[in-house]
């Protein structure tokens, strides 16, 4: 038995590597380019399984249909090879009908010219047996059409060969083994065909049939080590690339494997010399980055990079598991998420803006509450007694009472002009404008407004605050102050009481005091009237009523002024409310005398 029947076993055995290819590349059609690569496989069944007959075929005849079957795929392979290199690399847009019929041109010049060799003799000029090594071989005379056919196939297998070697050196590490295949596997019926017919080896039987057989062992590693036709690797790698999140790849050992541009665009230390270091060194200035890769399992994150005016990512990582679910790497995936921080921050703001607006339109009612209520009830109280003098017939104090309404109407009106005009400067929101104000003048203002409440009750208020007496506060924030605490000092007191007012330098404040001669504050009380949620309102000594929000007025308005409010006070004997403000800016430094103190409840 000539070595001939072992040829024509092994081609067998070539060809069924290629039909099984072929199978693969139908199971997976819907990918374009297992179509072009299972059409190219085909091509390449019948190149041998045609030259697996031919070989032990013992007559011209036979051998020239035997050629007829290998050129059903032959002139196409290359073609079909060219549109799977172009799918593969990225290029799908290239590949459109009208492209792939002018491609087609000449592999059909060549089929047709093949079968038609007889009649014209360009292709093959001759055809003879040859039985030198024992079995009958076909020798042929290449003609002028057999040379097109070889140009143009070798012409598009360099043009092919270029797009995977620049796919090759621009792919990321894990990505070139599977190019590398890719190449290798190309080189096969390519390769051996060139070798057969430079006539650089002797070769007595044409080789080229068996680069399919080499080529298929490439492809099959490839397509069931990295799932090759899965998706082409420059198509891949783009989509990598072309994301908008960064992406970092890390192996189990915590080195850097790869990473896309945005990527490199957050973390400026990545760079192509980055590959295969550890995550610490990569990542050194990143130490919340690398608390996360520590951690070794699945999580999510928000977090800051870059410094305190950096942007905003969140930050997600995962485990990346192969088919047996077992951990190979990691990867980190971070999306900028700054201008929805940004948003929330401003939605926030707007929130505690429109929380603000609103206790201050709380406080603006109680401002309303505290100082127009009680210029309106002495004009009701006054009323009351011209309308009981009228029914008594008596003119005695007709004149006066209405000389007394008239000024209390003109304090009232007065009053209101003030608190409008500062209710439309805090429209916005609590603005402070401090001033230098003589405290002596602010007292004198408070008292004019309250002397006809103070009369009623035959109440005597006695300042004792020297002209002169300057501090450094809000000037309508200072009257409300003033005006609340007389007026609860005149609410607290018995009738036919007094009342004193004074001042003292101390340190860079001014302290004042307000002692009145009322029942004093129970120690029940005590503990909880100065603090924030306190809403309680007492009735005065002579039936008067509140709304319970002087005092946390007043505590605010100090603090804002940078002062303190406190108190002292002696069941059945009366009660000292003492409040601090700046001095001016260039006021001389007076040491703190001892008259007024900072007391307990007693």
């Amino acid at each position: 038995m000539t070595y001939n029947v072992y040829l024509s076993a092994l081609l067998m055995a070539a060809t069924c590597c290629s039909l099984l290819l072929v199978y693969l590349c139908f199971k997976r059609r819907d990918l374009p380019i297992a179509v072009s690569y299972g059409l190219g496989m085909l091509t390449g069944s019948f190149y041998s399984f045609g030259y697996a007959f031919e070989i032990i075929s013992t007559s011209v005849e036979h051998i020239r249909f035997w050629l007829r079957v290998e050129y059903i795929g032959i002139p196409f392979g290359t073609v079909l090879w060219f549109i799977m290199v172009l799918q593969y690399t990225g290029r799908q847009s290239w590949v459109r009908p009208r492209n792939i019929a002018l491609l087609m041109i000449v592999p059909l010049i060549t089929f047709t010219a093949h079968n038609t060799n007889e009649w014209h003799h360009l292709f093959y000029s001759s055809m003879t047996l040859n039985n030198t090594e024992g079995f009958p071989l076909v020798t042929l005379i290449k003609g002028p059409l057999y040379k097109l056919h070889v140009l143009y196939s070798y012409s598009f297998f360099i043009v092919g060969m270029f797009y995977l070697l620049q796919m090759f050196f621009r792919a990321v590490p894990r990505m070139k083994m599977q190019i590398a295949l890719m190449i290798i596997g190309s080189w096969g019926p390519f390769g051996f065909t060139l070798i057969y017919l430079s006539g650089v080896i002797y070769m007595p039987i044409d080789i080229s049939p068996f680069g399919f057989l080499f080529s298929g062992v490439f492809y099959m590693w490839g397509i069931y080590q990295f799932n090759m036709l899965r998706l082409a690797p420059l198509a891949l790698q783009q989509v990598f690339e072309s994301m908008d999140d960064a992406v970092i790849i890390l192996d189990t050992d915590n080195s850097l494997t790869s990473f896309n541009r945005s990527a490199k665009g957050i973390v400026s230390e990545l760079s192509n010399k980055s590959t295969g270091q550890p995550a610490v060194q990569v990542f050194s200035a990143y130490p919340l980055l690398l608390e996360m890769i520590a951690q070794g399992e699945d999580s999510a994150s928000r977090i800051q990079l870059a410094g305190p005016n950096g942007n905003f990512y969140n930050v997600h990582l995962s485990l990346v598991r192969n088919r047996r679910l077992k951990i190979v790497g990691k990867m980190l995936l971070l999306r900028n998420v700054t201008q929805a921080v940004h948003a929330e921050e401003k939605l926030r703001d707007n929130a505690r803006q429109l929380s603000e607006l609103n206790i201050f339109k709380d406080r603006m009612f109680s401002v309303v509450a505290h100082d127009i209520r009680d210029p309106l009830a002495v004009l009701v109280n006054l009323m009351e007694l011209l309308e009981e003098e009228m029914q008594a017939g008596s003119d005695d104090h007709d004149e006066e009472l209405l000389h007394e309404m008239g000024q209390q109407i003109q304090n009232t009106f007065a009053l209101v002009e003030v608190l409008l005009d500062w209710f439309r400067s805090q429209r916005e929101g609590m603005i402070f404008d401090p001033v230098e104000r003589d405290l002596a003048h602010a007292v004198q203002a408070g008292l004019r407004l309250l002397r006809l409440r103070s009369d009623t009750k035959q109440i005597q208020i006695i300042s004792e605050i020297p002209e002169e007496s300057y501090v450094y506060a809000d000037k309508e924030m200072l009257d409300l102050i003033i005006r609340n605490l007389l007026s609860n000092a005149i609410k607290f007191s018995f009738r036919g009481g007094n009342i004193r007012l004074q001042a003292e330098r101390r340190d860079r404040h001014m302290v004042i005091a307000v002692s009145d001669t009322g029942g004093g504050i129970s120690p029940e009380q005590a503990g909880t009237l100065l603090e924030d949620d306190y809403r309680s309102s007492s009735t005065g000594t002579s039936g008067e009523r509140g709304v319970g929000l002087g005092l946390t007025l007043c505590r605010e308005f100090v603090q804002l002024n940078g002062g303190e409010l406190w108190f002292d006070s002696i069941p059945s004997k009366g009660s000292t409310f003492y409040f601090s403000l700046p001095l001016p800016p260039e006021a001389p430094l007076i040491p703190a005398g001892n008259s007024i103190r900072k007391g307990m409840i007693l």
